[in-house]
């Protein structure tokens, strides 16, 4: 088996992955990821009890239980930049080896679940109301640089939205990848589904204008109006793609749930979105403890 170098696996003094900061012991199988550090303690409020916290950077991790549910929650930042990091060391925790450097011969499968926010793309999606992603559509580039593979209903789906929208090499090239159907399919009553589009920013690339102009004004109208089958992209945000695909490459089961804070096509913002997120916190917190 091959060793892994220092430099591509950094490893810190206490035998911690260095970004964030844990060993191995220390993460549950069950991992709760958040873009806001301090969505972490308004996860962990509801543990039974909490075994470890650790912080480095915008990196914190609360683990504990609930019941019997060993669950991590970790926050990652904003944009699929950090998931790289996140995803990638949740794995070497889970798989390999830091006395040997080397990846376990028995692999682990986490499940890994994203409580986020985002903007809704379609009128009948209403703010402080939850999406259940089914799949993730990055127009971020990151999985470009992974060797991945799509299947059939994938490859049908992001040739149609590439026709449908004209993006092209010189602004993005998109990529898809699905959810994990052993997770998605105990978030159904009480959340709304589709694909989850990944910008690589919050403003140009998500259509909002404030001093500079767009290189296509016409976005947010080319994202609502894309239909395939049954499929149609419900809302966006920066983080799903990038889960959903490392997530699948790694042999992991993802899902991303989101409170919907704004409707892009009413120009509606919720009026408490804290609010909208302790609920989906509450509710998706119990369905994901007893699973």
């Amino acid at each position: 088996m091959n060793r892994i170098a220092e430099s591509e696996l950094i490893i810190n003094s206490r035998g911690a992955v260095y970004h964030l900061n844990l060993r191995p012991e220390e993460l549950a199988d069950t991992i709760i990821t958040v873009g806001d550090p301090d969505r972490v303690g308004a996860v962990s409020k509801h543990f039974d009890q909490i075994e470890h916290q650790f912080q480095h950077r915008e990196f914190i991790t609360h683990t504990g239980r609930i019941g019997q549910k060993r669950i991590s929650v970790v926050s990652t930042g904003i944009g699929t930049d950090n998931i790289d990091i996140v995803l990638n060391e949740l794995d070497a925790l889970a798989n390999i080896d830091f006395n040997s450097r080397t990846i376990n011969p028995t692999l682990k499968a986490l499940t890994i679940v994203r409580f986020g926010t985002s903007g809704s793309l379609q009128a009948d999606i209403p703010v402080d109301s939850f999406v259940a992603s089914t799949h993730g559509l990055g127009i971020d580039n990151l999985l470009n640089f992974y060797r991945h593979d799509n299947n059939e209903e994938e490859k049908y789906i992001l040739r149609e939205f590439v026709t449908h929208t004209q993006l092209d090499s010189k602004t993005a090239s998109p990529y898809i990848a699905s959810a994990g159907t052993s997770v998605l399919k105990h978030f159904v009553d009480g959340y709304h589904q589709g694909i989850t589009i990944t910008s690589p920013g919050f403003y140009g690339p998500q259509g909002r204008v404030l001093r500079l102009g767009l290189s296509n004004p016409d976005l947010i109208d080319q994202f609502s109006t894309f239909r395939y089958g049954n499929h149609r992209i419900s809302n966006f945000e920066m983080e799903t793609s990038a889960i959903y695909g490392l997530g699948r490459l790694l042999g992991h089961h993802c899902l991303s749930l989101n409170a919907i804070v704004a409707n892009r096509v009413k120009k509606e913002f919720s009026k408490d979105g804290g609010a909208a997120v302790e609920q989906l916190i509450t509710k998706s917190l119990g369905i994901l403890s007893s699973i």
